[in-house]
């Protein structure tokens, strides 16, 4: 099996990955509707398969069989590349399990266009995918990620990215980042600058595409507060309620109480489904 370079409303694409495209056994694909138009400007005429989300698990013993007859299939996407947030990657484990040949086509990453458009440190970085849709549930997960010490990337939909960059500026501060939007396509833009800035610009309004943030690192000093943050919360949740926990750590730390329990809502039971509300 092939996992081929995504395609992209722009027809972005490899001389390598349409020669495999032609001479494959079968197509699988997001949606064949947008595929067969792309195939089409390109001349290419094979049998099409719907695989995603919806229809992955019904799909995957039948495109495991035809593997082990020995065809040759492609995977493509309609935008991005394959297995970035869709259900390609299981596919993938099914077929590394039973150790069936496999290999990949390399092309456009939104996560990586991004990274390299925003001007923020690439040295080290981390892929978030998508944050929980639930606002308790995403700042905890934000609260989650501000220690780590390299650029983050977000994947959000267009609608949800006004009060997403909100709770990003309230949780991160003051960090540099860069918004970008419809990435290797035709109304490609990025928008750069801190995250105050970012999520005042966007409260007018969400913009239309896929859209990708990406955040700069915490600083050495801020490093620093987050560790001793860390320590003093996890002592006080030794013994105390989590609003006495955030009162006490706000309280002799001079940080915000707002800061101080998105951070502590990060540090307790990861497997609640369920945020607390704020005190």
């Amino acid at each position: 099996m092939i996992v081929a370079t995504p395609i992209g409303n722009a027809g972005d694409i490899s001389l390598r990955a349409l020669a495999v495209l032609k001479s494959c056994d079968a197509i699988l694909c997001e949606d064949t509707r947008v595929s067969g138009k792309f195939l089409t400007r390109h001349g290419i005429r094979r049998p099409l398969i719907a695989y995603h989300e919806h229809n992955a698990e019904r799909m995957r013993p039948r495109i495991l069989l035809r593997l082990r007859r020995g065809e040759s299939l492609a995977l493509i996407s309609d935008a991005g590349t394959p297995l970035i947030s869709d259900p390609g990657y299981k596919l993938v484990q099914a077929v590394i399990s039973e150790g069936l040949p496999l290999t990949t086509l390399p092309g456009p990453s939104a996560a990586l266009a991004a990274l390299v458009l925003s001007g923020l440190p690439p040295d080290r970085f981390f892929f978030a995918g998508f944050l929980p849709v639930r606002p308790a549930q995403r700042r905890q997960a934000l609260g989650e990620l501000t220690a780590i010490p390299g650029s983050l990337i977000v994947y959000e939909a267009a609608n949800r990215l006004p009060a997403t960059l909100a709770d990003m500026a309230a949780v991160f501060g003051a960090r540099p980042a860069a918004v970008a939007r419809e990435l290797t396509k035709l109304f490609e833009e990025v928008r750069r600058g801190d995250l105050a800035s970012l999520a005042a610009h966007y409260a007018a309004g969400p913009p239309r595409g896929e859209v990708v943030v990406v955040i700069g690192p915490p600083a050495a000093g801020e490093r620093a507060e987050a560790s001793a943050l860390d320590r003093a919360l996890a002592e006080a949740l030794a013994t105390m309620s989590l609003r006495d926990a955030v009162d006490w750590v706000a309280a002799n730390t001079g940080e915000p109480r707002r800061a101080v329990y998105l951070r502590a809502l990060a540090l307790v039971d990861a497997s609640r489904s369920t945020p607390p509300d704020e005190a």
